[in-house]
């Protein structure tokens, strides 16, 4: 089934048409929800949630863009939603609001992109939220303070603290390398 005919399919609310969408997409769409849930239920919670969504909206989908894209932007939507929804706002809203990012430069050494990603799953609620939406989803931290109902300033804040969080991690990972060897 093309996508067209797929996406045809799931505006009749054809089963097989939902299934073989649902099939195409929700491995790469649950990686995506893995990047905000806290555990794999949530994240499993925003894929069906997200789903949803995509299934009653697809007759809005006007071509502008790949359906791909649109899905993923439902999911991260979706993401957000729940994220407010569960009030885990409290935890990005207490940051100073006139935290400068650092400018000095760390090199690091290379990491696995599988390490990366599971040291971006441990970040703190809110840096993970703005460091996905950020350096992942290509948000501006004008969308993002739009989409958390935060400043500007906070979106930054989060955003320094998460590169920082990171940087410390990336570089614990690379002691504990150097001391095995």
């Amino acid at each position: 089934m093309s996508e067209e005919e797929i996406i045809n399919g799931c505006i009749r609310e054809d089963k097989a048409s939902q299934y073989a969408l649902y099939k195409a997409f929700a491995g790469k769409m649950l990686a995506v929800c893995k990047r905000y849930g806290r555990t794999d239920l949530e994240a499993e919670d925003i894929l069906q949630e997200g789903f949803i969504k995509v299934y009653d909206n697809i007759s809005k989908f006007r071509g502008n863009g790949s359906f791909e894209g649109w899905v993923r932007r439902i999911m991260v939507n979706t993401a957000l939603k729940m994220y407010r929804k569960n009030s885990f706002k409290n935890e990005v809203i207490g940051i100073a609001e006139d935290y400068d990012e650092p400018t000095e430069a760390h090199v690091l050494e290379k990491i696995s992109s599988s390490e990366l990603m599971k040291m971006v799953h441990g970040l703190p609620e809110g840096y993970k939220v703005v460091f996905n939406l950020y350096a992942i989803e290509g948000f501006s931290h004008a969308e993002i303070a739009d989409s958390l109902g935060v400043n500007e300033g906070t979106s930054r804040s989060q955003l320094a603290k998460a590169r920082k969080w990171l940087q410390k991690k990336i570089q614990e990972s690379q002691v504990e390398v150097y001391e095995r060897k």
